[in-house]
């Protein structure tokens, strides 16, 4: 008998969400899916399943949940207080959640998104390719108390898993490559772009993203006569006020104001995650070079399966058993150890 997660209670912004829909961009709607694409692949290589599954995407806080039957659960993303009936529960990791016990996971403790992941996913239905809700388009709602989910077979069965946390989460250095309308940006004004410390300002959601900063607004010139045209996820928009908007999973799909740049995709989790106030610097990089580094973040992300470890290591499963000092302060159980030698 298949497992159904119920929601207690949780927060506002708490979505099923998965790795979106490819193809509508002419019908106008934007792929969507998982604001942090890497949690899902982190939360696939601790329960050894695919990314596509679908997942919780928690937005700032989580809620209580509760399960009809044993499941096994992965936690992802931005970390989160989470406790199991009470006992605190290790962030990018993989535990058992038994039946009737109850998961709470409450506040972001850094970043924006955190995941909610469950052997053999959540089986909700499949909406134009998807499970995962878009709600700028309309498909799916955020979960209210009262909620319940259907979870997936799951063929699995290892928990106690752990990865090392990634350091997406407090913003950082954004790597661009130029756009359509760059070239309309003085080289002067992209100079001060680059050189210009930004701070993630607190107007984001999964539409876009406005950097604050001080100093002059940014201007592109002609950009009153800028056509409308096809924009994607990760391209920089100056917008009226003469501030950076980076467009998200959810964003439209065209868009008249200039664009100075776009994120290369292995660095829009760290935009996504980046929390109110955290430090935004953007860096042109060559496109030769973007998809070298795209090449590398895929390799990475692939060989994610490699870098989990037990939470708790197993003598008989550590190859290198010998090289431990297993033992030391060893003493006789029969000599006076304050007897003095002559």
């Amino acid at each position: 008998m298949s497992a159904v997660l119920e929601v207690l209670s949780c927060g506002p912004s708490v979505t099923v969400q998965d790795m979106g829909r490819p193809g509508f961009l002419a019908q106008g709607m934007t792929r969507g899916g998982a604001a942090d694409v890497l949690a899902l692949f982190e939360g696939a290589a601790l329960l050894g399943q695919s990314p596509d599954l679908a997942a919780l995407e928690m937005v700032g806080m989580g809620g209580s949940f509760r399960v009809t039957a044993d499941v096994r659960i992965a936690l992802t993303g931005a970390p989160m207080t989470a406790t199991l009936d009470g006992v605190p529960l290790v962030w990018n990791a993989s535990h058992l959640l038994p039946a009737g016990a109850t998961l709470n996971i409450g506040g972001i403790r850094t970043g924006t998104y955190g995941y909610l992941h469950v052997g053999g996913g959540f089986d909700t239905a499949v909406m134009m390719g998807a499970r995962g809700a878009h709600l700028s388009a309309g498909l799916g709602a955020a979960l209210t108390t009262g909620d319940t989910l259907p979870v997936g077979n799951d063929v699995g069965d290892t928990v106690g898993m752990v990865l090392p946390l990634d350091d997406r989460f407090g913003g950082g250095t954004i790597r661009i490559t130029p756009s359509m309308q760059t070239d309309q940006f003085d080289s002067a004004t992209q100079e001060r772009f680059t050189s210009t410390a930004f701070r993630r300002d607190a107007r984001a959601n999964r539409m876009g993203v406005r950097m604050d900063h001080d100093g002059a607004p940014f201007e592109a010139a002609g950009q009153l006569t800028i056509v409308s045209d096809v924009i994607v996820s990760g391209d920089i928009q100056i917008t009226g006020d003469g501030a950076p908007f980076v467009l998200m999973c959810e964003c439209q799909t065209t868009g008249g104001y200039p664009r100075i740049g776009t994120v290369l995709p292995c660095d829009m989790a760290r935009v996504a995650q980046a929390p109110t106030g955290a430090p935004i610097s953007f860096q042109f990089i060559p496109f030769d070079e973007a998809r070298q580094i795209e090449q590398r973040a895929t390799t990475a992300r692939d060989a994610l399966k490699s870098a989990i470890t037990p939470l708790l290591r197993d003598p008989a499963t550590i190859k290198d058993l010998l090289s431990y000092q297993l033992i030391s302060g060893v003493t006789s159980a029969t000599s006076d150890p304050f007897k003095q030698e002559t």
